[in-house]
């Protein structure tokens, strides 16, 4: 550019003195090129371009402006946004403190210590040459994301069970801070009905048909990029009257045991619970242990009578009370029998062995007596029944034996020969309780052969009375 100028003006010179050459002509061209150069030489530039600065609201930021061959020129400082002249030359002009110049090396440094965001804009760095010559930088200013707590939900919010709440979030900042939602245990959240998810976008998080399951505290961040975040935590408190599960609702112990009965319960607003005996409550003491187990809004009871006796058996009512109203459960404790002691289980076995080995002996004595007692059954029965007996033995046998006799013929009918009947009674007849034994070898002719019933008598008596015992 400074070679371009030079050869401008010696063509204007030429053309000036378009005729012969003096010694007068030469000297001037020659002082009007040095005078050229020098102007040339000396004239301020700018060496390089003022960057663009962001920094973080309250930290120091500088702009640099390099100027080349200044001369006895002078440098200024102008902040475009206000329109203000902050320095000229080494002076600061500004009544803000917080702007300072500083000089080194044909640098002109700006100083903006503990920036604010009225600082953010365009800043020129100017040459009072003629004409002048500038150029322009950027500072900006960046705000960390800030909640505004008196434009958001309050830090705890109640709301009733199956109601609807919306939570608000507002932040301020520079850039605008980005709002996100999440649960500080990590569930998930249900916005929109049936869609749950991790993280919500938005200033508003919508709830609706709030379950006891939501309560607890939820989380709003808010980042633009610019450190650090921040957040907000916002306690979601869902209200309901108590409820009480009862895992036993009958428990059995021995006397002078001890036993525990419990109660799950879960109520908000926080409820008061207890324990109720007829009619009193249930304090700790030597008596009775009672412990309480809270997590959020269930709560464990639990309940330990020592030392059962006749007067603890009966009806437990564990109680739970707040603000939305009472339930009770109700728990049972009844007696049970003590197991037996070995002692008596010896004594026990003791006898049952003895009747063991007593009762086979007697089966056995009487499965012998009974095998006897038939077998002359069949012998009395073989003597009387054999066609053509009429000898002294059978005779003497008929005339031993009692009166009471019976027909063995078929149907019941009476025959020429038939057996007398019972105490000289009756004919076609049979005692009452008894029974007819048949023999192995029946008679081979019914006509005219009997059969001495007497003699059979004792040994249907004897039967009878073994069978009796055997079934007692």
């Amino acid at each position: 550019m400074f070679i371009i100028t030079v050869i401008k003006l010696l063509l204007i010179a030429l053309n000036i003195f378009p005729s012969r050459f003096t010694n007068r002509r030469i000297m001037f061209l020659i002082y009007m090129t040095n005078l050229v150069t020098h102007v040339m030489m000396d004239e301020p530039r700018f060496a390089q371009p003022i960057p663009n600065v962001t920094v973080a609201v309250g930290r120091d930021a500088n702009l640099p402006c390099v100027v080349e061959h200044l001369g006895g020129y002078k440098v200024a400082w102008i902040h475009i946004d206000r329109q203000m002249i902050l320095t000229i030359h080494r002076h600061v002009i500004s009544r803000i403190p917080r702007y300072s110049i500083t000089y080194a090396d044909n640098t002109w440094l700006l100083h903006v210590n503990q920036a604010h965001q009225d600082d953010r804009g365009y800043y020129m760095c100017q040459v009072n040459t003629n004409p002048m010559i500038s150029q322009v930088g950027y500072l900006q200013v960046v705000v960390p994301p800030n909640i505004l707590d008196i434009e958001s939900t309050p830090s705890s919010v109640a709301v009733r069970e199956n109601q609807n709440i919306n939570m608000t979030c507002r932040a301020d900042g520079f850039p605008t801070p980005k709002i996100i939602w999440r649960r500080e245990d990590g569930e998930e959240i249900a916005v929109e009905k049936k869609k749950k998810v991790l993280v919500y976008d938005g200033d508003v998080l919508p709830l609706t048909k709030v379950s006891r399951n939501e309560m607890g505290a939820y989380l709003c961040i808010a980042t633009n990029g610019v450190p650090p975040s921040v957040s907000k935590r916002i306690i979601l408190d869902v209200e309901f009257s108590p409820m009480i599960w009862v895992p036993n609702q009958l428990v059995g112990a021995p006397a002078g045991t001890d036993v525990t009965i419990d109660c799950h319960t879960e109520a908000h607003p926080k409820a008061i619970i207890y324990w109720v005996y007829n009619s009193v409550m249930v304090l700790p003491s030597k008596k009775y242990k009672t412990d309480y187990t809270e997590n959020s809004y269930r709560a464990h009871m639990k309940l330990t009578i020592r030392n059962l006796q006749y007067g603890d058996f009966g009806n437990y009512r564990c109680i739970s009370k707040n603000s939305l109203g009472e339930t009770e459960g109700s728990i049972r404790v009844y007696e049970i029998p003590l197991p037996s002691t070995p002692s008596k289980q010896v004594t026990h076995t003791t006898v049952e062995s003895r009747e063991s080995n007593i009762i086979p002996s007697l089966r056995n004595d009487t499965t012998k007596s009974l095998q006897t007692d038939v077998y002359a059954m069949k012998n009395d029965l073989y003597a009387g029944g054999t066609p053509g007996s009429s000898s002294a033995g059978s005779g003497s046998s008929a005339a031993s034996s009692s009166s009471m006799q019976t027909s063995l013929l078929p149907g019941g009918g009476t025959a020429g020969n038939s057996l007398s009947a019972l105490s000289g009674g009756s004919k076609n007849s049979l005692a009452i309780g008894k029974s007819v034994f048949y023999t192995e070898r029946p008679p081979n002719e019914y006509s005219g052969s009997t059969v001495s019933v007497c003699s059979l008598c004792p040994h249907f008596v004897l039967l009878l009375m073994l069978l009796l015992l055997l079934s007692k």
